[in-house]
């Protein structure tokens, strides 16, 4: 069946998908099978692209992407960080310099070896991440202490050779990737820098209605070559944990293989400290799998590319006058800075409805003779259904008001599933599929017993501070230091 163009009023144009493709897997019964059939009937992205894990962004998904990506760009941009775009593909003896980092990802590194039929004396290789591709380039442009902090971030294509299954936005080959590097005069500064980007993500995480834990990874599981990793960590309402992303603090980790040195008021020589925050196109399929059902998407107001959908509802031989007032109502709205649509293809309302809920848009305004009469629009919100009458006259800050009510009341659902969702153990028998919080002595002897008989991922232990007295669950010890495990997505 081909999709309908649908005709747009603000300069853009929809794609939509085909009329009465019922949702067949319930949410709670198969969240996998749900996950997929959602992403692949609201046309985020299309998986059939030749090559697996690699997949074609729609122009839905597209733009949704980018309203997280201009969400980045601007909370980055108010913090000082100047926005760069490296090559794609780096030297083999300059990602072969940090021995840790290749260490942790020549298994999953796609390699050029070949310019047309003619073999490359130094072997190429697509980004897993641009520690490597960076870092030569700061070390020509970090000379003085006047030179930090160095602040730079970009927003760029990167490429893993995933080898368990694919999953759209979750588990792919090239990945839509934000990622934020630092240089600065000392560890205390680098500190900073880390308080920093979680302020940062508090912000930006609110407006995408996504409930987190920062949690520091272990030893044997953080970011190759970091001095420590603090991943960023959602609960999915399958019970699984998702990696949103992850903050490191590098020491002179990276600077001292490549040479990133700056001299000091004294005039001596010293080594720059480095950080790092990385996060994914991951950030979609969390606002999929956390707010969508079983009628499809649920978009928070903040990254949905139409806000508000206006669906005349035409009478007859009153055609022309319900239009009308649609489009004024549509103008209104426009003006008010409300991202809307106004939907005049010629079928019934309900398959409208059916459209605009399976793509997730926040609130859809009903307008028809009856409502005009009583000076009336009616609302629907997509996140509870709720129907209610507003004046047409005050219809711009009704509109407003109910799109930041949505935006609030979204992210306290998730959170409260969140929190739901998390429970304390003291045995590690017959445990459910939920986050597990639990005591742990901090040794890696423990640890891995508790990966091991779980059966699970040791997510890390909480950033923040979370009073805890109890005995470490492996070996009985006396401990006040929690630990996070669940499955991970």
């Amino acid at each position: 069946m081909k999709h309908r163009v649908i005709p747009a009023h603000d300069d853009q144009r929809y794609i939509s998908p085909p009329l009465f493709l019922d949702i067949v897997m319930k949410k709670a019964e198969d969240f996998s099978e749900w996950y997929n059939e959602i992403v692949e009937k609201a046309n985020l992205t299309d998986k059939r692209y030749p090559v697996k894990g690699m997949n074609v962004w729609t122009p839905y998904g597209w733009k949704i992407m980018q309203a997280i990506d201009s969400d980045i760009r601007r909370e980055f941009d108010a913090t000082n960080h100047q926005e760069v775009c490296f090559p794609l593909l780096i030297p083999e003896d300059q990602f072969a310099k940090e021995k840790e980092h290749i260490k942790g990802f020549d298994s999953e590194v796609f390699w050029v070896t070949h310019a047309g039929l003619n073999p490359l004396d130094v072997k190429l290789l697509l980004r897993p991440t641009s520690e490597t591709a960076m870092y030569p380039m700061f070390a020509l442009w970090v000379r003085s202490h006047a030179d930090l902090p160095l602040k730079t971030y970009q927003i760029v294509n990167t490429f893993r050779y995933e080898t368990k299954q694919t999953r759209a936005f979750i588990r792919v080959r090239e990945i839509h990737f934000f990622e934020s590097h630092t240089c600065h005069v000392d560890f205390e500064d680098a500190e900073r820098q880390v308080k920093e980007d979680f302020d940062v993500l508090s912000k930006l995480a609110e407006k995408w209605c996504i409930p987190y834990k920062l949690l520091k990874r272990t030893d044997w599981d953080k970011f190759p070559g970091a001095f420590y990793t603090v991943g960023v960590d959602t609960l999915l309402p399958s019970g699984r944990s998702l990696q949103l992303g992850s903050i490191h603090e590098y020491k002179e980790n990276f600077s001292r293989p490549y040479e990133i040195k700056y001299e000091d008021e004294k005039g001596e020589h010293r080594y720059v400290h480095q950080t790092t925050f990385g996060m994914s196109e991951r950030l979609v399929g969390a606002i999929v799998a956390i707010h969508g059902d079983d009628k499809g998407l649920v978009l928070p107001p903040a990254v949905a590319t139409v806000q508000a959908v206006i669906i005349p509802v035409l009478a007859k031989g009153e055609t022309e006058k319900v239009s009308k007032a649609a489009r004024e109502l549509y103008d209104e709205l426009k003006q008010a800075g409300v991202k809307v649509h106004i939907d005049e293809r010629d079928v019934r309302p309900g398959a409208k409805y059916y459209d605009w809920e399976l793509k997730g848009v926040p609130l859809r305004l009903e307008l028809g003779l009856r409502d005009m009469e009583k000076g009336k629009v009616t609302f629907v919100r997509r996140d509870t259904g709720a129907k209610s009458l507003h004046d047409r006259q005050n219809a711009s800050n009704e509109v407003r008001s109910m799109l930041e009510l949505i935006q609030v009341e979204m992210l306290a659902r998730a959170q409260k599933e969140m929190d739901e969702g998390t429970v304390t153990v003291d045995s590690l028998d017959g445990l459910p599929e939920k986050l597990l919080r639990m005591g742990w002595c901090g040794e890696e002897r423990c640890g891995r017993e508790i990966e091991t008989r779980s059966d699970r991922n040791i997510l890390g232990t909480p950033i923040e501070d979370e009073h805890f007295d109890g005995m470490c669950i492996s070996c009985g010890r006396p401990t006040k230091t929690l630990v996070y495990i669940a499955r991970s997505m």
